[in-house]
């Protein structure tokens, strides 16, 4: 059974009488532990995709199965439960909370229940911070950090309820190249170890980080492909539009 299984999306805006198709007739699966990218240029439908698959949004028509169970049966209570905590969100712009330390922004999703010890909470959020090398930044406040640090933290807020599922939409896209290359290894690393990554970028050098790229284009899939040898692959692609 996979993970994900979209059949027939589609999409569409309204506003002032004029109809906008974000999402035409869209359909595959993603099966547990993939890394796979979600590609087009701007205007090509992949940010709208990411929030239906993230339960931010719902389709207009079409179906979602989430883990076997179509998302359209859903009560809102029920969104909200996945929401926090089974998957996990990486934004392009941190969205940390500005008057909140490094260590208060990983635990905030550990506040919404009841469950969790709020002990082992902060001794799992210390832990994973210092994996990701920001064990002497947990006092310090989001304005205190350069882009890859805060991108970090969000990483490390994204895995605090270990979630099934963590959506990355233009992780890299407010970074310089080189903390862009840290985040990048960072969900790789995340992936290699089991965890399902969802990337959208209109970047082909951030895309072949993945394993598995969904190209969109208008709103509909143009090519799925299984990179065998991702990074040849791109590159190749990337001499052939320079051309």
């Amino acid at each position: 059974m996979a993970l994900i299984e979209v059949k027939n999306l589609s999409k569409i805006y309204k506003n002032n009488g004029t109809k906008t198709k974000a999402l035409q007739g869209v359909s595959f699966n993603i099966d547990e532990g993939e890394f796979v990218s979600i590609v087009g240029p701007s205007g090509s439908g992949k940010s709208t995709l990411m929030h239906i698959l993230g339960f931010l949004d719902r389709p207009t028509s079409g179906e979602y199965f989430f883990e076997g169970k179509n998302v359209k049966n859903f009560s809102d209570d029920e969104l909200a439960y996945i929401r926090n905590r089974k998957v996990g969100f990486v934004f392009q712009f941190y969205n940390l909370l500005a008057r909140t330390t490094v260590l208060e922004n990983v635990l905030l999703p550990t506040t919404y229940t009841k469950e969790y010890d709020p002990k082992k909470m902060r001794e799992r959020a210390l832990k994973i911070l210092d994996r990701v090398g920001l064990s002497h930044r947990v006092d310090y406040l989001p304005n205190q950090l350069s882009g890859g640090e805060q991108q970090r933290v969000a990483i490390v807020r994204a895995l605090m309820n270990n979630p099934k599922i963590i959506f990355a939409d233009e992780p890299t896209g407010n970074l310089d190249s080189a903390s862009g290359k840290e985040i990048m290894e960072i969900l790789q690393s995340l992936n290699e170890e089991g965890n399902t990554i969802i990337l959208v970028t209109h970047e082909l050098y951030t895309s072949r980080h993945a394993k598995r790229i969904i190209k969109l284009k208008d709103g509909r899939v143009i090519s799925d492909e299984i990179l065998r040898d991702g990074i040849r692959k791109i590159a190749k692609l990337e001499k052939a539009l320079t051309k």
